[in-house]
């Protein structure tokens, strides 16, 4: 019987250098082919498709804005960076971007829902519905008699809530918010369609809307007496504990300041009033004791 000789060192060093050649070449082919084959005019980015419900931007603007920022054909192109040219885009507020072979991107786009102007008239950034501050040109904007919100930013959904809040407890006035303010110290003012503006002062949402409700239920009865209707109003401060001062068109005092000192005194007499009931009730339990 014949034993197998084993295969020489040299052999088997020339064997597996063959080897490890063979497969060297191969991978460089592949990856050589492969580049050859991602750079093919085949896989370059042809076309975008858009969806969604697009009101202030077309299709056609967003691909001719997108388009030159995209970097690279089918294979390479960086999805994630796709979708940030996409929000960057006025009115856009969300992308979703995915791949569609052999050439293509597909985009699924928000808009913004615009809620209101923000900051000073002639700047270009707007509230969402959701309260997120946008920029884009607002001459663009369709609605009608949006409110204008001052404040800091980071306080716009705040703002944006309670401009909603507060709007159908001013309705009575006739008069829509043109500005809602939100000053350094965490004062409300409103300034309305019809140019009177309201001092609510601060605190929770709940005490000023209270402030407001107080205004608008005796404010009729208030500028009847001066022979005024409410769309005389012209300033109100709400930022007393018990009342409020107001300015009517027309009349040179300021109602309220009359009412206030009545008020006061009528307050004095009733505690002068129940002081001197207490005295009595007192004298009348002292003459009991005896």
């Amino acid at each position: 019987m014949n034993a197998t000789l084993p295969t020489p060192l040299d052999v088997r060093l020339m064997n597996m250098t063959a080897t490890v050649l063979f497969v060297g070449c191969v991978v460089g082919v592949l990856v050589a082919g492969g580049a050859w084959l991602l750079r093919q005019p085949a896989f370059a980015i042809g076309h975008i498709a858009v969806e969604g419900d697009l009101v202030h931007t077309s299709a056609l603007s967003l691909r001719a804005n997108v388009a030159p920022q995209l970097v690279g054909n089918f294979f390479t192109v960086d999805l994630e960076a796709a979708r940030r040219a996409f929000e960057q885009v006025p009115w856009v507020r969300s992308a979703h971007v995915r791949r569609e072979f052999p050439s293509g991107l597909r985009v699924q786009l928000q808009e913004h829902d615009v809620a209101a102007y923000w900051g000073p008239e002639g700047s270009a950034t707007l509230v969402d519905s959701q309260g997120e501050v946008f920029e884009a040109d607002a001459d663009d904007v369709e609605q009608d008699g949006l409110p204008r919100l001052l404040g800091a930013p980071g306080r716009s959904a705040e703002m944006l809530d309670m401009a909603r809040r507060l709007a159908p407890v001013l309705e009575p006035l006739a008069a829509g918010i043109d500005t809602l303010e939100l000053t350094g110290n965490g004062g409300w003012r409103v300034a309305l369609a019809g140019g009177a503006v309201l001092e609510l002062g601060s605190g929770t949402q709940d005490l000023v809307l209270d402030r407001a409700r107080r205004l608008v239920s005796t404010l009729p009865g208030v500028a009847r007496q001066q022979g005024r209707g409410v769309d005389a109003l012209e300033y109100a401060d709400l930022r007393y504990a018990d009342g409020y001062a107001l300015r009517l068109r027309g009349v040179t005092t300021v109602a309220t300041e009359a009412q206030r000192v009545a008020a006061q005194r009528e307050a004095e007499r009733k505690a002068a009033a129940r002081a001197a009931a207490r005295a009595r009730a007192a004298a009348k339990n002292n003459r009991g004791q005896d």
